[in-house]
């Protein structure tokens, strides 16, 4: 649940009674005169003291406790700097006030006309989605949610829409992926996908084990052949906008792996852990969805959702053995391990066979992403070239940042199978994150296509504007990527 905000296109009265306060300031040598900044006295001491120069605030925050026992934190943002850069110093910031689990937050914002518009933008999103405490089984709180946030300075007419809409479904995304494995089964998170639905008016449709099998979707039904209960399903939710005049439609597909233990290829303890978090994939689509319909973007989204365990029993699927895709294409098992492209395969021929103007697929993939670019950006595959291009402009003005990749016809010589018509990957995992987006290739025909590897899925103290771990990355980028095709 968001926290309420409060609009207050009047600058910062200092006889409001607020117990935490952001100050926040474009970059400056100096404070103007003409500004009154709460807590101006005591930011002028802490620097004097640390021998600081007030720029430096733009790199790193800092905070006070005010006469009147208020914490006030003042931060610099220099419009110089990337999307990612500013969305980082304020993040910072955000942090040092959410510490002390405050009910209110008061946003102090300073600058000319545009500068305090995309300043209270970024303010608003960066406290939206760090405000909001995500699920815990600790016995204690660690911290409660923000309950309401107070803008001084800036009214924006269409109330913050777009922010509001990309951090519920950031935060959708987050919360779904931080419930542990016992919690969120295929079962359970279906039943929470169709209550979502009921509760957004999204129509919902399952494709069960028992229904694919006789589709002949044997991509998907070889992950899901080794667990127990056979609760594994395709889940199909769509929107449609009543602004859609133009009738635009874009599909998004997510694999939704619940927990991955690798399979007959069994993962080692150190590679096993974090395995709930296998279906951010899903969960992303799930947050771009979200936003788009609060936001009323106009547009159809068809949402599909691979949801299933890769679990090892004498029923789970094996290395050589051949099975046959949804669109007829034979596969041979080189690994177990490679179970989200199986379940995306069949997962993308549903989502093709409709027609859409745009596909993007989401998923945490391959490790060999991580290697190549670590966890500060995502990569991406399309068969589009200035689609490419798109992607990586939305990247940057979302500030979830993104990496193109080649996808050229000449990696599947890596793929080529003696048995059948492909190898499902190559056994010794090199450019395996290529090599994956070109086995995905062959279940889209000629549909413009994005395929996002989520190495960004997790990063440590995290990323841009989010302060936890898991990111939930990708789902501003795609409102962003959506809002300019």
């Amino acid at each position: 649940m968001l926290a309420t905000l409060i609009q207050n296109e009047n600058p910062f009265d200092s006889a409001v009674k607020a117990t935490h306060i952001l100050v926040v300031l474009p970059k400056l040598e100096r404070l103007p005169k003409k500004y009154d900044i709460p807590g101006e006295d005591a930011l002028k001491k802490i620097l004097t003291r640390r021998d600081m120069k007030l720029s430096k605030i733009s790199h790193k925050p800092l905070s006070a406790n005010l006469d009147n026992g208020a914490l006030c934190t003042w931060v610099m943002v220099d419009s110089s700097q990337s999307i990612f850069d500013q969305q980082t110093c304020l993040r910072k910031a955000v942090l040092l006030q959410l510490d002390e689990s405050p009910t209110e937050l008061h946003l102090a914002i300073y600058g000319n006309t545009n500068q305090i518009q995309a300043f209270s933008k970024l303010a608003l999103y960066t406290t939206w989605v760090n405000g909001a405490a995500l699920p815990s089984r600790k016995t204690e709180v660690d911290r409660k949610s923000l309950e309401s946030i107070v803008l001084h300075g800036y009214k924006d007419e269409d109330n913050f829409t777009i922010q509001r809409a990309k951090a519920e479904g950031n935060l959708l995304a987050r919360g779904l992926t931080v419930l542990p494995p016992n919690e969120l089964t295929p079962q359970t998170y279906r039943d929470q996908i169709k209550m979502l639905a009921e509760n957004e008016g999204w129509e919902y449709e399952e494709y069960t084990v028992d229904k694919l099998l006789q589709m002949g979707a044997g991509a998907f039904t070889a992950v899901a052949q080794g667990s127990d209960p056979q609760d594994a399903a395709i889940v199909h939710i769509q929107h449609n906008s009543k602004r859609n005049t133009n009738n635009k439609s874009i599909a998004i597909v997510g694999k939704g792996i619940c927990f991955d233990t690798g399979g007959h290829n069994l993962k080692p303890p150190r590679y096993m852990q974090g395995m709930h978090e296998d279906m951010n994939g899903s969960a992303v689509a799930l947050g771009i969805l979200l936003a788009a319909t609060r936001a009323d973007l106009p547009l159809k989204i068809d949402c599909w959702l691979a949801i299933a365990q890769n679990h090892i029993s004498p029923h789970a699927f094996k290395q050589n053995d051949v099975i046959t895709a949804l669109n007829g294409i034979t596969i041979e098992i080189v690994h177990t391990d490679a179970e989200g492209r199986m379940v995306l395969a069949d997962t993308l021929t549903l989502a093709e066979k409709q027609k859409p103007g745009l596909i993007i697929d989401f998923a945490t993939l391959t490790g060999s992403m991580q290697t190549a670019i670590g966890t500060n950006y995502s990569g991406i595959f399309s068969n589009l070239d200035n689609l490419a291009q798109k992607a990586i402009t939305a990247g940057k003005k979302s500030g979830e940042r993104v990496c193109a990749f080649p996808i050229d016809e000449d990696y599947d010589e890596n793929l080529e199978s003696k048995i059948a018509d492909t190898k499902q990957c190559a056994l010794g995992g090199e450019c395996d994150h290529i090599l994956a987006a070109r086995f995905l290739n062959k279940f889209v025909n000629e549909t413009p296509w994005i395929h996002m590897d989520l190495s960004a899925s997790n990063h440590k103290n995290g990323l841009g504007a989010v302060g936890s771990d898991i990111t939930g990355f990708g789902v501003s980028w795609a409102i962003e990527l959506i809002e300019q095709t």
